[in-house]
C-alpha cells in the first residue's frame, strides 16, 4: 500500500508537537498497514528539522527550503504540499489542527477532491463494509472526531477516495519515540519550479508573536474545577492551590459555559487534551466528553461531593466533601509538609 504522509509545522527552527505526536501515531498506523511514514517539511533554514523528526519514526522526510516559504502563507504552502502529494500519492495524510492546519488541510482537500476529517481525538485502522452496495473495504482509516457540541462521537470512513485526510487536535495522541531501527532517507525537494506558479497574493509585512498564557498540555499537575465550583470567585481557591502545588489551572466545559473559567482552560472533546502527572478534579462530575480529555492522566484526585459521581470511576483517589472546605485543609496541609 501506498505510505502515510504527515505535514510537520515548523515555527522558528522547532517542529511543533502536534506534528511529532502525528509522526508517531502514523509510525503505528504504518506498522499496521506495512507500509511507511513521510514527513514533509516546509520552511526555510531547516538544517536541523530532520534531527527533530526521524527519533519519532518518519522513514522518509521530504524537505523544501525556500526563503519564500517562511514565515507561513497559504498559496505556496498549499502548492508545495499538493505537488508532494500528487507524485508521492500517499493513502493517508495527517496534519495538526492548529490555526495552520486548519488553514492548510481544507485548500489541499480541495485541491485533490478528497474527503478531509477536521479535530480527529483518535485514529484507528479498520474495516467497513458499505450498507448499499454491499462492498467490503479493507484497513479503511477510521477519523474519530466529537460532533453535535461533543454530545456523540462520531467515526468516519472515506472508502472511495484517495488520501484520507485527517487535522488531529494537539494533545490527543502520544509523542513517542520509535523503538524500531531504520534509517531516514532525506529527500530535497525543488521548490523553484513550484514557486515560479505560484501567486504571492499575501506578504507578511511586520509579525508579533506572543507567547501562549496557558499551556495545559506541558503542565505536569493541573487543577481543574467544573460546575460545581459554584462561581468564577470560586476559581480563586483552585489558583491557590495550583499555586502551591506548581501546577496549571484546567476546567470543565460546563464551567466555562457558566463564565467561572476562560476558553482557553477548557478541557475535554470540546477543548484540549491534557496527560499530567496529576490530575485534581474539583466539582467536576465527570461527562464522558470531560473524561476523554483527561483521563490518560497518571493520577486522579476527585473531590466531589456526590459518592457516585461518573469522575470517580476513574479517579485513584476520591475525597467526599465540598471542596470549599477540602481543598483549604489540603493547601494547609502542603505548606506544613513543605516547610
Amino acid at each position: 500500500m501506498n505510505n502515510i504522509c504527515v505535514y510537520c509545522e515548523i515555527e522558528d527552527g522547532v517542529v511543533a508537537d502536534v506534528s511529532l505526536e502525528l509522526v508517531s501515531k502514523a509510525s503505528k498506523l504504518a506498522s499496521e498497514l506495512n507500509c511507511e511514514v513521510e514527513a514533509v517539511v516546509i520552511s526555510s533554514g531547516t538544517e536541523k528539522i530532520a534531527e527533530q523528526i526521524t527519533p519519532y519514526g518518519a522513514d522518509t522526510i521530504h524537505i523544501a527550503d525556500d526563503k519564500r516559504l517562511h514565515p507561513y502563507t497559504t498559496l505556496p504552502h498549499a502548492a508545495v504540499l499538493t505537488d508532494i502529494i500528487n507524485r508521492k500519492k500517499p493513502q493517508i495524510v495527517l496534519v495538526g489542527a492548529t490555526s495552520v492546519g486548519r488553514d492548510l488541510a481544507p485548500r489541499i482537500a480541495s485541491e485533490l477532491r478528497c474527503g478531509l476529517t477536521a479535530d480527529c481525538t483518535d485514529l484507528v485502522i479498520g474495516d467497513y463494509s458499505d450498507p448499499k452496495s454491499g462492498r467490503e473495504y479493507k484497513n479503511l482509516l477510521y477519523q474519530i472526531r466529537p460532533a453535535f457540541g461533543g454530545n456523540i462521537i462520531a467515526t468516519i470512513v472515506n472508502p472511495e477516495t484517495r488520501p484520507q485526510m485527517a487535522t488531529v487536535r494537539e494533545g490527543v495522541m502520544k509523542k513517542e519515540k520509535t523503538a524500531k531501527q531504520h534509517k531516514t532517507k532525506i529527500e530535497k525537494i525543488d521548490t523553484m519550479k513550484i514557486l515560479d506558479n505560484v501567486n504571492f497574493a499575501v506578504k507578511i509585512i511586520e509579525r508579533h508573536i506572543e507567547p501562549r498564557k496557558v499551556n495545559l498540555g506541558a503542565a505536569q499537575i493541573i487543577v481543574a474545577g467544573g460546575f460545581g465550583v459554584g462561581s468564577k470567585e470560586g476559581f480563586d481557591l483552585l489558583n491557590d492551590l495550583a499555586k502551591i502545588v506548581g501546577g496549571e489551572v484546567g476546567a470543565s466545559r460546563a464551567a466555562v459555559d457558566a463564565g467561572y473559567a476562560d476558553h482557553s482552560r477548557q478541557i475535554g472533546q470540546t477543548g484540549v487534551t491534557v496527560r499530567p502527572k496529576l490530575y485534581i478534579a474539583c466539582g467536576i462530575s465527570g461527562a464522558i466528553q470531560h473524561r476523554a480529555g483527561m483521563d490518560s492522566s497518571a493520577q486522579i484526585i476527585s473531590i466531589n461531593t456526590d459518592p457516585e459521581a461518573p469522575i470517580n470511576s476513574i479517579a485513584d483517589v476520591t475525597l467526599v466533601g465540598d471542596l470549599h472546605s477540602v481543598i483549604p485543609k489540603m493547601i494547609k496541609f502542603y505548606k506544613e509538609q513543605s516547610k
